[in-house]
């Protein structure tokens, strides 16, 4: 059982901000996402897109913000449950949740905050008939452990900036790495579409265009696909195929566990943006409200208050008085002090 004061589903940029926001209230973070990496959005499907609408930062790249996040809530020592999908809750006796995954690990927090941007992401899969029977099997929708691919040959399917990324990144890993589009032209980073231009001339990726995947093929392990290619079938051997078409946004699990939905997002009250259910909280794109507008930016204004109320509620009989981090400094619970120089007493003669 993981056990912390406020349990965070979702991993996006509004769950990795409430991090800080608790850590500055000393109260302790783990978060849930179906991902396999932090981000949410900004990590899995726009990485190298520039964010100008951050405030003090008047461009970022969306992965860079999220390695920002990371970094600025590091020293709270957050914890992540990483690939697995928030399936149910159960209220204690005591006032905490339960949280299990889709996987069976168990989470205990007398706060839950609802993250999930947009819902949790599933991804789209090809029109194949048989796929399903392979996946796990050689066929994988998302990228967890590269090392996986070392030495094997590998079909990655896609147009957009992981397709792209990824087939670079594996160029140096497997022993054959095959890019499938069904477009001569890719949706991704100049850079990127320049990377895989240069890693097929050299011979590192073999790439095929225009050109889509209609079949999978083997006993209990993928074994080849079938690629048409105009009227022309290609049978390639292959130990993965690795189909990278986006991500579909679902409310999912969460949409059972008796909150107020409209429209597929949570409704919350304007004040600390809790829902009906008292401990729960729903913040940044997740939620909805009279006014609501979906953006990063309201999603960090969200957490900051909602993390107040959280405090209020493990702290009944505290005050909080709010300073501001220049005059109090910031404590990690790594032991780390980060604060302004303080002031020099000084006559001047």
């Amino acid at each position: 059982m993981i056990q912390t004061d406020i349990l965070i589903i979702g991993a996006g940029p509004t769950g990795l901000f409430t991090v800080f926001e608790a850590g500055l209230l000393k109260l302790r973070c783990h978060l849930i996402d179906a991902l396999p990496q932090p981000g949410g959005q900004c990590s899995e499907l726009y990485p190298k897109k520039p964010i100008y609408d951050i405030p003090g930062l008047p461009e970022v790249l969306a992965g860079d913000l999220t390695k920002n996040l990371l970094e600025q809530g590091k020293q709270f020592q957050p914890g992540f449950t990483l690939g697995e999908r928030a399936d149910t809750i159960e209220k204690q006796k005591d006032g905490s949740f339960i949280v299990t995954t889709n996987k069976g690990t168990k989470h205990q927090a007398p706060i839950v905050a609802i993250a999930g941007g947009l819902g949790s992401f599933e991804p789209r899969k090809p029109l194949i008939e048989n796929i399903t029977n392979y996946e796990d099997k050689g066929v994988a929708y998302f990228i967890k452990d590269p090392e996986v691919y070392r030495d094997k040959r590998v079909v990655i399917s896609g147009g957009g900036d992981s397709a792209l990324d990824w087939s670079i990144f594996l160029a140096d890993i497997a022993s054959e790495v095959t890019l499938i589009h069904r477009r001569n032209e890719f949706r991704g980073a100049l850079d990127s579409v320049e990377s895989v231009q240069e890693l097929k001339l050299l011979g590192k990726i073999n790439l095929i265009t225009p050109a889509e995947v209609t079949g999978v093929h083997g006993s209990d392990h993928v074994e080849a696909i079938t690629v048409k290619k105009g009227e022309e079938q290609i049978y390639l051997e292959t130990d993965y195929f690795i189909p990278l078409f986006g991500l579909s946004p679902k409310l999912g699990p969460i949409g059972n566990w008796g909150l107020d939905i409209e429209k597929n997002a949570i409704k919350v009250d304007t004040i600390d943006y809790q829902t009906n259910i008292p401990g729960i909280f729903a913040i940044g794109d997740v939620n909805t409200y009279e006014g609501k507008l979906k953006l990063i930016l309201c999603g960090f204004h969200e957490a900051t208050l909602m993390c107040q109320s959280a405090y209020k509620i493990l702290n009944p009989n505290k005050k909080f008085v709010l300073k501001y981090t220049t005059v109090t400094g910031i404590n990690g619970f790594d032991g780390s002090r980060k604060e302004s120089p303080k002031a020099v007493v000084k006559a001047i003669i």
